[in-house]
């Protein structure tokens, strides 16, 4: 799956603005789909997803976006062969300098100074809480909207790579219309069941001219 920058910013808690800085600067860029002029889509892979959660956790630890990109200079120039560090390796920190885990656990890589106490950011539970937010957006949801005097049951998925929301009437096959947030696509759908009766009974209607 991909995702666009509304749903990356409600996955890892980064808003909508940050994640447009990150990409303009050169920090995380988009490496599904990048935003090519006005009312084009930046479209995002799941490991870069996991690279913005580890940042925003990073930050949330006190390390500031100054000292991250030093970090990762340091690591682009010395461990080529790791692409995307946020998503590839485990972090440790103190909040002043940033420390790496190699393979050998005997060794921690110290990427700006030496540091005393360390909390660890274990990027398997970043990758394991991601996947759950992510199972959470594409569940089914389930609504109730009346049309003329009627409730018909409606089914409300979240659109991950256009953005917004589309919606279908399962008991009305073919029913279905999309908007920007829950409330414009409630109530798209209820103009789409009504469109929908309509065709039904002018169809019943020429049925029985016809008989």
């Amino acid at each position: 799956m991909n995702y666009n920058t509304r749903v990356v910013s409600e996955i890892t808690g980064l808003s909508v603005r940050q994640i447009d800085y990150w990409d303009r600067t050169h920090f995380i860029k988009p490496s599904v789909s990048e935003a090519s002029g006005y009312g084009s889509v930046r479209l995002y892979s799941f490991k870069d997803l996991v690279q913005l959660k580890v940042a925003k956790t990073l930050m949330d630890k006190g390390v500031s976006l100054q000292k991250i990109r030093k970090a990762l200079n340091y690591l682009k120039k010395n461990m080529p062969e790791i692409k995307k560090p946020l998503a590839e390796l485990k972090f440790l920190t103190d909040s002043d300098t940033i420390f790496v885990l190699t393979k050998d656990k005997k060794v921690i890589i110290d990427t700006l100074r030496s540091g005393q106490l360390i909390f660890s950011i274990a990027l398997g539970e970043i990758v394991e809480d991601l996947k759950g937010q992510i199972v959470d957006l594409q569940k089914e949801k389930k609504y109730e909207v009346m049309v003329k005097g009627k409730r018909y049951s409606v089914i409300l998925h979240t659109d991950t790579e256009d953005g917004g929301f589309w919606v279908e009437c399962p008991s009305l096959p073919g029913c279905a219309s999309q908007g920007d947030t829950i409330e414009e696509v409630l109530e798209m759908i209820k103009d789409a069941i009504k469109g929908h009766l309509e065709i039904i009974t002018k169809d019943r209607k020429k049925v029985r001219k016809v008989s």
